[in-house]
């Protein structure tokens, strides 16, 4: 046997033909292949992250909109900042729930229900800081959850939302650095 034909009967992980006799029987599954464990089930756990995340987009929204005070400007800015990142997220998943062969759930009935975040009814900056803190650090815990179950079992989807955990752990300090700040106690230790 030659080096390259060597080569080649080494060069897959799997037998290359049975990969393509079973990527032709399944065109209808779109990117979702056999290896793929429970679809539906990671579908329903994505349809709770895009439900957070569109609570999480319209709670930001509404408080850039109606932070009022000395430093309204500056946090209503660093809110409605927080809101684009929010809705990116929520693209994203949502996006992530069609290739998967979901319907991404954006209906406003189901959102309370599904949402990991609530969406407040803060009246000052104080109070807004806060629920935005709170959701972030519940949207944390949410997002480490979910990366330990799609560990293994879907790196695409795993790796998405390492990139939102890093976002919200960013959103948490921000909010944070906010709180602080407007209650002038010191920074994290």
């Amino acid at each position: 046997m030659t080096a390259t034909a060597k080569n080649s009967d080494t060069a897959f992980l799997r037998d290359v033909k049975t990969l393509r006799e079973a990527a032709q029987k399944s065109l209808d599954q779109g990117a979702v292949t056999d290896d793929y464990k429970d679809v539906d089930r990671a579908i329903d756990l994505l349809q709770s992250a895009l439900a957070t995340e569109i609570v999480c987009v319209l709670r930001y929204t509404a408080n850039s909109i109606s932070v009022a005070g000395l430093n309204s400007k500056s946090v209503g800015e660093e809110f409605a900042e927080h809101a684009k990142d929010e809705r990116e997220h929520m693209e994203m998943i949502a996006n992530r729930i069609d290739q998967l062969g979901g319907e991404p759930d954006f209906d406003p009935k189901n959102l309370a229900s599904r949402s990991a975040t609530e969406y407040g009814h803060a009246t000052t900056l104080i109070e807004m800081v806060e629920q935005n803190l709170i959701a972030e650090r519940i949207a944390i815990e949410h997002y480490r959850d979910l990366i330990k179950y799609f560990h293994d079992n879907d790196p695409t989807t795993r790796h998405m939302l390492e990139k939102i955990l890093a976002d919200e752990e960013d959103h948490a300090t921000d909010m944070h650095d906010l709180l602080e700040a407007h209650q002038g106690q010191p920074f994290l230790k």
